[in-house]
């Protein structure tokens, strides 16, 4: 089994882990005019049950 012969340097580590920061999910208006709450991309709305204009939930 391989071994590091040296402790990684703080810097090293920190300049390779900078890239794992996340991002806020992206958020767009239901489709229903009446609506019009923000939901998540391809996601029925819980606020009114619609997807792709037509009613999917009972709500």
């Amino acid at each position: 089994m391989a071994v590091p012969k040296r402790k990684k340097s703080r810097a090293n580590t920190h300049s390779r882990r900078s890239m794992w920061k996340t991002t806020a999910t992206a958020l767009t208006t239901c489709a229903n005019k009446a609506c019009g709450a923000p939901v998540r991309p391809h996601t029925a709305c819980a606020n009114c049950g619609h997807y792709a204009g037509r009613q999917v939930l009972e709500v």
